[in-house]
């Protein structure tokens, strides 16, 4: 049983979370309306270097590292054990988000006098995944049941949804005046696949028995929805077939939604500025390649009789055992459905309130040049994601720095479930057309990687067509 609640620790050192911090509000990168469709744009075009665009992935957990765990400190990994799982609770999550970027582009347009809309577009593929500490199944596997009499065990700690899709979207930006900006994207949702568990409830208690020593008593509706799985697990499936299906699924697959952003950027003065955006405010809908899994109702199971086998009876403990688990099997009856299901994207709320100051000095006269540039901004982020069982919030601040024309980097400061103490470092660098990036978070944790409670890496590479007055 102890090997079992090490299965659930170990998942939960390996989490992983959404958010982009260093990434938002860096106009200077065309990646950055991801986030924001109606955010600042500093080109007049662009297309992404196909695969190498958008490289994005982040890990962190929200109790114990790795490093808890396996530290070469002398102490007892029974006892690092026990503690960790005392000290984590059943809103302690376990989520991982990455994303690939296909291919992207976008460009300005409008009358020839201002390019006053900008269409941005591509392709990407996502992966999320979150699931919360199964608490009482921790403890339960841990401690067993004969130290747990009535107590009762919540069997909805069981909560986890995994999701693998791929994200066609087309982008508006329009420049409404001088101080406001607006934008819309439009997205279809191509699922791969897809695993539900976020809405089980029941519980479990062993109390004294009278015809055995114990009585366990079930009170279950629990549920797993999936879709895109069966059919790689049929008997005629092959791994060159799977690999072949998963493919076609990721441009138009039979199980597919729709989502929107929204945006904007407001300029409060020459140097104050207030923006915002909501992301994936949409659905999947999964009515092929379904099968779903469920228990429900009300069980007492009292053991087999006789516990222990008399001489003479015949019965081995083997046979004893395989006796309980065929009782098992006929108590538990799993109704296995094809009924489709909806499932809701994760949405997102990003918002934030930015100073600039330390305006450059031009030594010559261009007429065309936009002079309200500034070399600095500081500034505060919100950040928040819907999860299935609360919000997950995060509260950010960042200074911004223009060192040369064409180098810009950005610092931050993050507090959030994770830790108080994330620091992230990001830099964009242009040499000619073309534009390099790359944001890393908690930098400071790289020293110990495994006793990080958060760490982010994110590049790519664009071709940038710049403005006349840049």
């Amino acid at each position: 049983m102890k090997r079992i609640c090490l299965f659930f620790m170990l998942i939960s050192v390996l989490s992983w979370c959404q958010n982009k911090q260093i990434l938002y509000g860096f106009s200077e990168i065309p990646q950055s309306m991801l986030l924001n469709p109606g955010g600042k744009v500093t080109n007049k075009g662009y297309f992404g270097v196909p695969l190498l665009s958008q490289i994005h992935i982040n890990a962190g957990t929200s109790g114990t590292t790795m490093y808890d765990l396996f530290a070469n400190d002398g102490l007892d990994f029974n006892l690092k054990l026990e503690k960790a799982l005392y000290h984590m609770q059943a809103n302690d999550f376990v989520t991982i988000n990455q994303q690939l970027e296909v291919f992207s582009g976008g460009f300005a347009y409008g009358n020839r006098f201002e390019k006053d809309k900008y269409l941005s577009f591509g392709l990407y593929q996502e992966l999320d995944f979150i699931a919360y500490f199964p608490k009482d199944y921790a403890v339960l596997a841990y401690e067993g049941n004969q130290s747990n009499i009535n107590k009762v065990f919540n069997a909805g700690h069981f909560n986890a949804k995994a999701e693998l899709i791929s994200v066609l979207h087309v982008g508006v930006n329009k420049k409404v005046s001088e101080q406001l900006s607006v934008g819309f994207r439009g997205k279809l949702y191509s699922s791969v696949m897809d695993i539900d568990a976020t809405n089980n409830t029941g519980s479990f208690v062993t109390v004294n028995g009278t015809n055995n020593f114990y009585n366990h008593i079930f009170n279950l509706d629990l549920e797993v929805k999936t879709s895109g799985i069966a059919s790689l697990n049929n008997n005629g499936a092959t791994s060159e077939s799977a690999i072949k299906d998963l493919r076609k699924r990721l441009f138009l697959g039979p199980n597919l939604g729709l989502g929107v952003d929204v945006g904007f950027t407001y300029q409060l003065t020459k140097q104050w500025m207030v923006d915002g955006s909501l992301q994936d405010i949409g659905f999947i809908s999964h009515s092929k390649d379904v099968e779903n899994y469920k228990v429900s109702g009300n069980y007492v199971f009292e053991g087999v009789n006789p516990l222990f086998p008399e001489t003479g009876v015949g019965q081995t403990a083997e046979d004893y055992w395989n006796a309980i688990e065929d009782e098992f099997n006929e108590l538990f009856k799993v109704d296995t459905t094809q009924t489709a299901y909806t499932t809701w994207r994760p949405v997102k709320l990003n918002a934030s309130l930015n100073y600039a100051f330390g305006k450059k000095k031009y030594k010559d006269c261009n007429c065309l040049r936009d002079e309200s540039g500034y070399q600095n901004a500081v500034g505060l982020q919100l950040y928040g994601i819907k999860r299935p069982k609360q919000p997950q919030m995060a509260l950010t601040a960042y200074y911004f720095r223009k060192v040369w024309n064409g180098l810009q980097t950005k610092v931050t400061y993050t507090i959030d479930s994770f830790t108080f103490y994330n620091v992230g470092l990001g830099i964009s660098a242009n040499l000619g057309m073309f534009n390099f990036y790359i944001m890393a978070d908690n930098i400071f944790q790289y020293k110990n990687i495994y006793d990080a409670q958060s760490v982010s890496l994110q590049v790519g590479f664009n071709v940038l067509f710049k403005k006349n007055e840049d």
